[in-house]
């Protein structure tokens, strides 16, 4: 850790492990001077579980059902390699169904590790709605998953040679809704994110990592794309069936968060196409290359009978994996998985080491210019790690300039009714042709301020029969819920209403508490007139206003689509 000599007064903090933004995984020796951090470093390695060791002493067989804990947002990836392994080594075929399937599994897989890393980036950011909004789609993936594996998370799905099972009946077509459906998501994402003016403040031109930094820091993934090099494993080694389906690469050449942003959310939509295009064109035949199983040799051979076989105890099929090394990979969300195998004619491998992606692309994290950022920006710094003073002024007038939708309306409603009042008093001046308390000149506008002010405070306008306190407080209820109203209402920049979504029903909801308030004021007057004054003013506003705005609101959603 380098911290400047020359300076004094500074404050060592450990964000992490435990920690909101770090989920156990990562510790941070932050630096600080004041708010401004003047040095990072990680601390890896939090998630060790053995797992290179559990390998070394268990058959493949037995080995899969750990391997999803090497990631738990990517766990078909982590079957994919395991299993990839010994394929290679062995040169085992698989079937093309199989192949097909696995992509499938592999395509979902990676959509639920982007979608999941969306939601925590942008609640870091301070934006928590796409946060929720990312749990309804992978949800949807996870019901996939389960239809498919009998699990939603530890699949246990991949097997040397093909998969565990075929997919279900209907499995393909409630994928193919789930393709339709999700890209109408991501076109909610890219209008609610991308081109939000607070969200390009805050990650254009943040973390800049140039091409010759990305390959001397050995990173891969979304990562190595956004600085410029288009290199995708599912291109360069051809694994599987991808090089039979039409996509591309997905890269930007910025080098910064919204950079890695860009490529992550463009993947997703690749990763749709290429589930659409395996599901349309997926063969028959088998799912699983059941050739290539064998047996344990049995030490007893009175025993190697075939009822001890067949019907009593059956050994689990194993692998014997040849004495020679191999290094597979595979493009996973995060970048490149890899695993080193060293087979020694064992059934159990004599060297398991693994290359997880984001073990290496951490490594980078202290320089990405960490050096007088704000502490507030520290959980973050992975993709964004920039939020000076000036953004500040700016977060602010983006909340401004939210407001001024709201009271815009307000402000045009009273100038219309002032300009109304004035024109019904020209009219009768010029009907009755005379001068006195009836003429309206140039400033007769003013005629309906001096009506108003005398309304209010020169007439007595409670009853003295009444119920003062129910009376006051009628207008007030419906006056307050038109006003609220207005404020669940989603602008965009350029007074254009955004997508409101259930915000429609909220609308309906808080309007309908007018009608109350009228109902209040005539019984709080204890006046039968009264009363059915406010019976009628809640029943125009009941049968005119709610449909009205019905109708105006379906032209709204209609025209923002």
């Amino acid at each position: 850790m380098n911290v400047p000599a020359t300076r004094e007064d500074l404050m060592i903090v450990n964000m992490g492990p435990h920690h909101p933004s770090m989920h156990g995984v990562l510790r941070l020796i932050v630096t600080l001077d004041g708010e401004d951090v003047i040095d990072c470093e990680p601390i890896l390695g939090y998630l060790h579980r053995g797992m290179e060791k559990i390998a070394e002493n268990r058959t493949i067989i037995q080995y899969l059902p750990y391997v999803t804990r090497w990631d738990y947002l990517a766990t078909m990836f982590t079957e994919a390699i395991t299993v990839n392994a010994p394929e290679q080594l062995g040169n085992i075929q698989v079937p093309k169904r199989a192949s097909y399937i696995r992509v499938i599994m592999l395509e979902l897989s990676r959509i639920a590790s982007h979608l999941l890393w969306l939601g925590p980036f942008m609640a870091d950011i301070g934006a928590q709605t796409p946060f929720f909004y990312i749990f309804r789609e992978r949800e949807l993936v996870y019901d996939l998953f389960e239809a498919a594996t009998g699990m939603r998370m530890m699949h246990n799905y991949f097997r040397i040679g093909g998969v565990a099972a075929d997919l279900p009946y209907g499995w393909i077509d409630k994928c193919l809704d789930f393709c339709d459906y999700f890209l109408t998501g991501v076109s909610e994402y890219q209008k609610l994110i991308t081109r939000n003016p607070i969200f390009l403040e805050r990650v254009e031109g943040v973390g800049i990592i140039g091409v010759e930094e990305a390959i001397n820091w050995g990173l891969s993934g979304p990562m190595l794309r956004a600085s410029g090099i288009q290199w995708d494993l599912r291109k360069v080694d051809r694994y599987e069936c991808y090089d039979e389906f039409d996509w591309e690469v997905q890269w930007q050449k910025e080098g910064d968060s919204l950079s890695r942003y860009l490529v992550r959310i463009g993947e997703m939509v690749e990763s749709i196409k290429i589930i659409q295009q395996a599901l349309e064109g997926i063969p028959g035949g088998p799912y699983e290359n059941l050739e290539i199983r064998c047996f344990d040799r049995v030490r007893n051979p009175e025993l190697n009978d075939f009822d001890y076989r067949f019907i009593s105890k059956k050994p689990s099929p194993t692998f014997e994996l040849s004495k020679q090394e191999l290094y597979v990979r595979v493009e996973a969300p995060k970048g490149e998985l890899g695993v080193f195998l060293i087979g020694d004619q064992n059934v159990f491998p004599w060297r398991w080491k693994i290359r997880p992606p984001g073990f290496i692309n951490l490594q980078i994290l202290p320089q990405l210019k960490l050096i007088g950022e704000m502490i507030i920006d520290t959980p973050e710094v992975q993709d964004i790690n920039s939020f000076s003073r000036l953004e500040y002024l700016k977060e602010v007038y983006g909340m401004i300039w939210v407001l001024v939708p709201i009271f815009t309306p307000v402000l045009g409603i009273t100038i219309g009714v002032l300009a109304i009042v004035w024109l019904e008093r020209e009219i009768s001046a010029g009907i009755q042709q005379r001068i006195g308390p009836e003429y309206a000149g140039p400033l007769g506008i003013l005629q309906a301020l001096a009506d108003g002010t005398k309304l209010l405070f020169k007439e007595n306008l409670l009853p003295s029969r009444g119920d003062t306190r129910l009376f006051s407080i009628g207008p007030s209820i419906a006056v307050i819920s038109i006003l609220l109203s207005y404020l669940i209402i989603p602008f965009g920049s350029n007074l254009v209403l955004s997508d409101l979504n259930i915000g429609v029903f909220l609308w309906i909801a808080i309007s309908s508490i007018a009608p109350i308030g009228l109902l209040m004021s005539g019984y709080g007057s204890n006046n039968k007139y009264s009363f059915l004054g406010g019976l009628r003013a809640a029943a125009q506003s009941i049968s005119y206003e709610i449909p009205l705005t019905l109708c105006v609101l379906s032209i709204s959603l209609r025209a923002i689509r």
